[in-house]
């Protein structure tokens, strides 16, 4: 969250902000929350004050109608007290619930809008390819080679789920390690995470866990759930921590399971493996000094596009506009991946995304540095898609095709698959 103290001092700023971002926060309510809370603790400390008053008049000498009177002040402080505090936890846990709300301030050069069409394109990236004949989509190519099998996911699990056969499981696994190798050369240590993480750690990331806007699988009578990106679980691994300013940058990949329970909203493309309730991913995390996040984006964006660009497959970037950002981003870029079968003659999709959240996520869950003065100060926390291995699979597969219904694998991914070809069955 933002640092709620501004709220009054930066209040025009925050209003346009929220604005800008096509949110709807009653932000007068949040500030008439904070004085609240400032006059309960008022109250709070003056009670307490009275009531140390009335123990040390307890030690003197005194008569036992005294001591009967100052037993009842007592005891009635006691109950104030309680009365108060109380209240002042109600207050307080409406005013922080509420202040999570508030989005964290857009980069100057962020663009204004609402959606898609408000994007700034920054750079394409290769070529899109041309084919002799109208390629196909993942589905068919998918279903043809057999090896993608939707509908017996469907009848197992549901919609928007999939079993992956043959060489496509060989391809995931390449796909995975290849951008792995790319991650470790940079310097990031590699994780497996955890596929559940606490509600807390959710809300500190920036993510509702609950209600009906909701993308989060909640498990029954546990306060956890499913986590729908690494970006949570790296995310909260130095949750409550002070960290040593020498050891920052602490630069992290993380492989996990990503659940989400929305696989397309109206208006949003979302045909076979590009939007599905569970998909692998690899995250890439950095926790760095506040003076180097927007350098460590460019990079997170640098390894991303190092990786598109190895495999041949031809892209976008862009630049994501104030409505789409999110509330934990002070900036994001994407990078779109050309997908032949996508529409009519082709489309670009996107295929990762990298967020600077500046403090944001910091201040939700406590994670700090000593700065050279001795002291705390909140992090900078980014966060990037090194690779989602269901959308890359989209992207290889669609634009890898030939005539004949085979399958070129990428030069980049054969020291890991083995083979240069999927070939058909028959």
């Amino acid at each position: 969250m933002i640092d709620l103290r501004e709220l009054k001092e930066r209040k025009s700023e925050i209003l346009a902000n929220i604005k800008a971002r096509n949110m709807k926060i009653n932000l007068d309510e949040i500030i008439e929350l904070q004085e609240r809370r400032s006059a309960l603790l008022q109250q709070t400390e003056a009670l307490r004050a009275s009531r140390n008053e009335n123990a040390a008049k307890m030690k003197g000498r005194l008569d036992n109608d005294a001591r009967a009177l100052l037993i009842q002040e007592g005891k009635n402080l006691k109950d104030q007290i309680a009365e108060i505090e109380a209240e002042l936890r109600a207050v307080e846990e409406e005013y922080l619930r509420l202040g999570r709300t508030i989005p964290n301030y857009a980069h100057p050069d962020a663009p204004l809008g609402t959606d898609e069409s408000d994007y700034t394109i920054v750079r394409h990236v290769g070529t899109p390819p041309t084919f002799s004949f109208t390629p196909k989509d993942h589905v068919v190519l998918g279903e043809e080679l057999d090896l993608i099998d939707f509908d017996t996911a469907t009848r197992v699990s549901g919609p928007k789920f999939y079993y992956l056969k043959r060489e496509a499981v060989v391809l995931q696994m390449a796909l995975e390690r290849y951008a792995l190798d790319i991650t470790m050369k940079k310097g990031f240590t590699p994780f497996i995470t955890p596929d559940i993480a606490r509600e807390e750690i959710l809300m500190g990331i920036g993510f509702n866990p609950r209600g009906e806007e909701s993308n989060i699988y909640t498990i029954e009578g546990m306060d956890a759930c499913l986590v729908g990106t690494a970006e949570i679980t790296l995310g909260g691994y130095y949750a409550g921590q002070v960290l040593d300013k020498k050891d920052l940058p602490i630069k992290m990949s993380g492989l996990s399971h990503c659940f989400r329970r929305e696989a397309g909203a109206a208006g949003q493309y979302s045909k076979g493996l590009y939007r599905v309730h569970q998909f692998s991913k690899l995250e890439l995390f950095i926790y760095c000094l506040p003076e180097e996040s927007e350098q460590y984006h460019n990079e997170i964006l640098a390894i991303e596009e190092e990786i598109f660009s190895g495999l041949g497959i031809a892209y976008r970037v862009v630049d994501t506009c104030t409505g789409d950002l999110g509330a934990p981003a002070y900036r994001k870029f994407d990078i779109e991946a050309w997908m032949p079968g996508r529409g009519e003659g082709g489309e670009y999709g996107e295929v990762t995304s990298t967020s600077n959240c500046t403090d944001y996520q910091a201040r939700s869950l406590s994670i700090r540095y000593k700065d050279d003065d001795g002291k705390n100060q909140y992090v900078h926390m980014l966060n990037g898609t090194a690779v989602a291995l269901s959308r890359a699979m989209v992207a290889v597969l669609e634009n890898f095709q030939n005539e004949d219904g085979s399958i070129t694998i990428p030069p980049a991914l054969v020291p890991y698959t083995g083979f240069d070809t999927i070939k058909p069955r028959n």
